[in-house]
């Protein structure tokens, strides 16, 4: 077993259980918004995420394992981060990717360098953007099938990029009346989200308030409209934060730093400045894929930039500890003298 599987051994299988049984209510609104596709689609792509998990002990020979449910989490992400609309094949490729390549081909669980859910959103992103970014206005009945007959748009990211500022409300923002990711968008059941995995002790609030303080940072000093930009800062504060709270909701940001920058396997766990330094990184990265890039979710691209260092930021903290520790031994002994 590998260090960092010794290190979360025991701990962290009721993590994954527990992201699936928060995917419950992100689907609800998503059904609330869309119909009952994004439900078919969540347990279509849940259940395939099983049989990979079924097919690959079957061919390696090994038992099923009942207790990890990170399979159908992984999956599950997948599917919440995709538009209602999104065509089944590319779902399929998605979880596929996701599961086989991204999970398994490594040596399955908890020997993934790469989060498997960003995998599979990257595979089809890259292949299909038009399918994957662009998604139906709430309120759209989609239909089982969706080939082509659901009217589409950018989204609010898609919006900033193109230098406008978005006429959603902070009521519509918080309930996720806005098109996006049919998983995403709703802010106030993502804080709940938030609440319940801290209090469940599922994941430490180091690493997704240090990434969103750092998004949100990126956001307020340099925002994408040119005007509020090129304004001083004090007298266009109020443009400043509006701006940064719409590149906060848009893009799956905060959904990825619950589900995305928190995954026991790829983060820093050993100590709290490595899951700061992870999270301030992720944030800065996942802000140059959103500003200098072409896709929405920019999150899940620095979330494998990222996540193949994190193991690196924590030997690097450690020795940062160590060395600070040494000094002030020193220190101590010195002022003894």
């Amino acid at each position: 077993m590998s260090e960092k599987l010794k290190i979360q051994a025991g701990s962290d299988r009721h993590y994954y259980w527990d992201v699936c049984l928060l995917g419950l209510p992100l689907v609800s609104m998503a059904f609330f918004y869309y119909g009952a596709r994004p439900v078919w689609m969540c347990l279509y792509a849940t259940v395939l995420g099983n049989l990979c998990d079924r097919l690959v002990c079957f061919l390696r020979k090994r038992p099923y394992e009942r207790s990890d449910w990170s399979s159908e989490c992984f999956s599950l992400i997948i599917a919440l981060l995709m538009p209602a609309s999104c065509p089944w094949p590319i779902l399929t490729v998605a979880v596929l990717s996701g599961i086989l390549i991204g999970k398994e081909a490594f040596g399955g669980y908890g020997s993934y360098p790469f989060n498997p859910a960003a995998v599979g959103y990257v595979v089809v992103a890259v292949s299909w953007p038009e399918q994957v970014m662009r998604y139906p206005a709430p309120g759209t009945m989609v239909p089982f099938t969706s080939n082509g007959e659901v009217i589409l748009s950018g989204g609010m990211s898609n919006m900033l990029r193109n230098g406008g500022i978005p006429t959603t409300d902070m009521l519509h923002m918080l309930l996720g009346n806005y098109a996006g990711p049919m998983g995403t968008t709703a802010i106030l059941v993502l804080i709940a989200c938030g609440v319940f995995l801290l209090a469940r002790r599922d994941i430490k609030i180091y690493t997704p308030l240090a990434f969103l303080l750092t998004c949100g940072a990126v956001a307020f000093l340099h925002p994408r409209d040119a005007i509020v930009e090129n304004a001083v800062i004090a007298q266009t504060t109020t443009g400043r934060v509006l701006l940064a709270t719409y590149e906060l909701v848009s893009g799956a940001i905060l959904f990825g730093a619950l589900f995305l920058a928190t995954e026991p396997f790829t983060t820093p766990q050993r100590h709290r400045g490595g899951q700061i330094l992870y999270g301030v990184l992720l944030g800065l990265l996942t802000m140059a894929f959103r500003y200098f890039g072409v896709y929405d979710t920019g999150i899940c691209f620095a979330t494998l930039v990222v996540g193949s260092v994190s193991q690196w930021l924590d030997r690097l903290t450690e020795k940062g500890y160590e060395v600070l520790a040494m000094i002030q031994k020193k220190g101590g002994a010195a002022n003894a003298k």
